[in-house]
């Protein structure tokens, strides 16, 4: 099945915490993305679901969160798992993370290369498995307002990183009904950009077949998210999927998106999400993250929900990182 354009990129990925606080400390006061939804998981109302991104939460620059509470059980990176979410910054902006990550404490590794980019891998407080890729191809925008300088800040996903026991069936299922294509290898790694996408955006799959497998917990990504524009588009994809002999769940309102999900063949789930509605559904610009949001069906549950919640506070992350507002 013919499948250009049903797929622009990643739209977002979805991972797993332990503490809410620290999740926000660390994703916007540390690295300057802006909490743009503050919401539950929808299936499972009394667990956050919180979304970071750029101004308005474009789709490729969203990692999200389901933080299950101090004590959740430790996940570890392994096959089956998109192991590191890669983030994109300019060229120009490597001394300055690398000097921050020192001021705060956040342990990371040296500079080093890949193709033709040079990144450094660093952890979550949760063992999440990051990079910044420091590159001059990427024209996205950062955040104007933000308290990261605009010319330093985080421009949203430059790569996921699959680990696989194999790459070829994998591989089979982005070309053939996702609209991704190979672009670039290098030892174990292979590298796949969707077909007329800009930006990076890219999936690595990275496979070894003697790594150990990975187990969910905090600290691991929970699925990766696709972008295709419309409804329409939607269902052309999950036409395509399942012709290819996988089995996507029927189409479901995220409010924000509607998704499909599946398993590819290494065991990573994917989501394929719309573009629309979008995050400024139920909040103007100005105000995005501000206040908790619940789907109209929970709604009548607010009270109860909000007592399950631990209260996370954004002025506590301004006074940590000693940000004005």
């Amino acid at each position: 099945m013919e499948t250009n354009n049903l797929i622009k990129g990643i739209h977002h990925v979805t991972a797993i915490a332990a503490d809410p606080q620290e999740n926000v400390d660390f994703y916007v006061g540390l690295l300057g993305l802006r909490l743009v939804k503050k919401t539950v998981n929808f299936d499972a109302p009394d667990v956050y679901h919180l979304y970071y991104g750029d101004e308005t939460g474009n789709a490729g620059s969203i990692l999200t969160f389901f933080p299950f509470g101090k004590g959740s059980q430790k996940g570890r990176h392994g096959k089956g798992q998109a192991a590191t979410t890669s983030f994109s910054i300019p060229t120009a902006a490597l001394d300055y993370w690398m000097k921050r990550f020192d001021q705060y404490g956040i342990l990371y590794k040296n500079p080093q290369q890949r193709f033709n980019e040079v990144f450094i891998y660093f952890e979550d407080p949760d063992g999440l498995g990051l990079e910044l890729v420091a590159n001059d191809i990427d024209t996205r925008p950062g955040f104007s307002y933000g308290h990261i300088p605009l010319e330093y800040s985080i421009r949203g996903f430059w790569n996921i990183e699959m680990w696989e026991t194999t790459y070829e069936r994998t591989e089979a299922l982005l070309a053939n009904s996702l609209n991704y294509e190979f672009v670039a290898e290098a030892g174990a790694r292979r590298r796949y950009a969707a077909k007329g996408a800009q930006n990076g955006q890219f999936v690595d799959i990275v496979w070894d077949n003697n790594n150990r497998w990975g187990m969910n917990g905090a600290g691991t990504v929970h699925h990766i998210a696709f972008d295709t524009p419309t409804d329409n588009t939607q269902l052309e994809v999950r036409d395509a999927v399942l012709s290819a002999g996988f089995m996507p769940t029927h189409v479901l309102d995220r409010q924000y998106f509607h998704s499909i999900y599946f398993r590819e063949p290494g065991g990573v789930l994917f989501e394929v999400a719309t573009t629309p509605p979008g995050f400024l559904l139920d909040e103007e610009k100005a105000k995005l993250g501000e206040a908790l949001k619940l789907p109209p069906w929970q709604e009548r549950n607010r009270a109860q929900i909000e007592q399950l919640l631990q209260p996370i506070s954004l002025e506590k992350v301004y006074q940590k990182y000693n940000i004005t507002h």
